[in-house]
């Protein structure tokens, strides 16, 4: 924990705020610019004393609850909100109750100023939540219809399955992620019913679940054997949008190579 870093951090975005930027009356006459330790204290649900200590750098290291608190008491943006639990050497957990099942409109933007590049957004349920034409032609027109999820798709529907090398690998991460989802999202019902639905219908998926894989984003190489354009040997690489909790996956193939041709082609129909 770096307690005068984050003791210092506290006091200047304190510093930035006026009362009537987090609804608070001025109240007369102040010494210094910016709210007062203990209106900050109150908004965060905190004592004065213990708020007092943190920006002093005498405090113990706030909980996830608190600093998330002091987030929202602060109006701290998301990466402003990252640095903090940084400072204060905790896991930040993602903003906010449920799976984040909006795309911002940057990351919507880019998907489509990728040449010759499938790419798709998926949350933390792996819900394909965006995508560009290239990434529907090779992963199937279904991608339109706004329903597709990856993990149901790997272990409910072996007709995906077939196609695209790499699955064995894949179920792993998904499980591994979907778990994570689980611990970070309690509440959220519509992935509840994701698992629940992957339990009783896929024997892999509980005995995956059981060994409690951890999800590695990376890069990796695939085999797609596409239904019109033969086999492709295509590159997959995944992005984070961590405020979000969300990844951007770029299906690509090494210049010069027959794959590269082919999915310049397709990707010039699909446009």
């Amino acid at each position: 924990m770096a307690r005068a870093e984050l003791a210092r951090f506290l006091r200047s975005r304190r510093a930035g705020l006026r009362p009537h930027d987090v609804g608070l009356s001025a109240g007369g006459l102040r010494r210094t610019p910016g709210l007062r330790r203990e209106e900050v204290a109150e908004l965060a649900h905190v004592s004065v004393d213990y708020y007092t200590r943190l920006e002093q750098a005498r405090g113990p290291r706030p909980s996830a609850r608190v600093l998330d608190a002091l987030a929202g008491a602060l109006r701290l943006t998301p990466a402003e909100r990252s640095h903090l639990f940084g400072l204060a050497g905790t896991p930040a957990p993602p903003p906010g109750p449920g799976v984040v099942r909006r795309v911002r409109p940057h990351v919507a933007g880019m998907l489509e100023r990728l040449p010759a590049t499938g790419a798709i957004v998926t949350d933390a349920s792996y819900d394909v939540i965006a995508w560009n034409p290239l990434a529907r032609t090779l992963l199937g027109g279904d991608l339109a219809q706004g329903t597709v999820n990856l993990a149901r798709r790997r272990f409910l529907c072996p007709e995906h399955r077939e196609t695209i090398s790499g699955a064995e690998e894949f179920g792993r991460i998904a499980v591994g992620r979907l778990r994570r989802a689980a611990d970070r999202y309690p509440h959220d019902a519509r992935l509840a019913a994701l698992l629940a639905e992957l339990h009783a219908g896929s024997g892999e998926f509980r005995r995956l679940w059981e060994t409690r894989p951890v999800h590695a984003p990376g890069h990796r190489t695939k085999t797609l054997d596409h239904p019109t354009a033969g086999t492709l040997r295509l590159n997959c690489d995944v992005l984070l949008v961590p405020e979000d909790d969300q990844e951007v996956v770029l299906i690509t193939a090494d210049p010069g190579t027959p794959s590269a041709r082919t999915l310049e082609e397709l990707a010039a129909r699909a446009a």
